[in-house]
């Protein structure tokens, strides 16, 4: 067995061992999917990682690289091993062979996010020396089930599409900062796959959301603290409906100290789906 990037692999030979990989999860994402994924989140196959048998692909991390709070920084874009291969380390192996190759890219830390419910996962980046950055709660619904009753916005509102480039002040409507997958910088490298929606209040921008209508994410959705609780968030939601695609919608990555808008979709009939660890460890 032999541990080398991803360089010169062709992304059929990716897909395969992705599909493999994951074959008995939830998760269940076609060429396309992966491959706009892999976009959105950066991945470099120089500095990408897997075991081979042969031709054969059993372990893998599809690496992401970027910039997350001002560092250079590689996101775990997806770590999988085929079923019949487990338990052999090769995950642990794969991160470790990475880590110089990383380094001598200028990389100065690792980023991931795993599900809190995969203890076997967590205790594994653990032990090779990860620590809980955050906490994330995420939302996924069925599009019949949302309740949203448009009712108290003001008529004044209007919702259009718009230019976020032009908008720098949005970072002022966080109660967070976004995850790796719902950064700008995310959206930038795939932008042509989502829609800016914007509420103004005159010619003022006082709420927004960023929407990937082909997969029903959600990827960014705040409102100008002062004009809360007045159906701005509402009205995106009403109006995002009109552009979703997918017979799901999902929210994902909300940090658990951001109560407002764990409540807010609870009114909108909408219960917490599940909780994430953000994980870093400095390289």
């Amino acid at each position: 067995m032999e541990i080398k990037s991803l360089e010169n692999v062709a992304f059929e030979t990716i897909f395969l061992a992705f599909s493999k990989a994951f074959a008995d999860y939830d998760l269940q994402l076609n060429a396309n999917e992966l491959k706009t994924m892999c976009t959105r989140r950066g991945f470099i196959p120089a500095l990408s990682f897997a075991a081979f048998e042969g031709e054969k692909i059993v372990s893998f991390t599809l690496n992401g690289i970027g910039n997350f709070n001002g560092m250079k920084t590689a996101y775990d874009t997806g770590t999988g091993t085929l079923k019949e291969y487990r338990g052999q380390g090769l995950a642990s192996k794969i991160f470790a062979y990475s880590i110089p190759y990383l380094k001598e890219a200028n990389v100065n830390q690792y980023l991931l996010e795993v599900l809190q419910h995969n203890t076997k996962a967590v205790s594994v980046y653990q032990k090779i020396g990860f620590e809980v950055s955050r906490e994330f709660h995420y939302f996924v619904w069925k599009n019949e089930d949302l309740r949203n009753d448009i009712k108290s916005a003001d008529p004044a509102y209007s919702v259009e599409p718009f230019n976020m480039d032009a908008y720098e002040s949005v970072s002022g409507f966080w109660d967070f900062y976004p995850s790796w997958q719902n950064s700008f910088e995310s959206i930038q490298r795939a932008k042509e796959d989502f829609i800016n929606l914007g509420v103004f209040a005159g010619k003022k921008l006082i709420g927004y959301c960023v929407f990937e209508p082909n997969s029903g994410d959600i990827t960014q959705l705040a409102v100008d603290k002062e004009h809360r609780r007045k159906g701005v968030a509402s009205l995106l939601l009403h109006e995002l409906g009109k552009y979703n695609r997918n017979s799901k919608t999902k929210l994902i990555n909300t940090d658990i100290h951001c109560s407002s808008i764990t409540a807010f979709l609870k009114a909108k009939n909408i219960e917490i789906t599940g909780k994430q660890f953000e994980m870093l460890k400095k390289i």
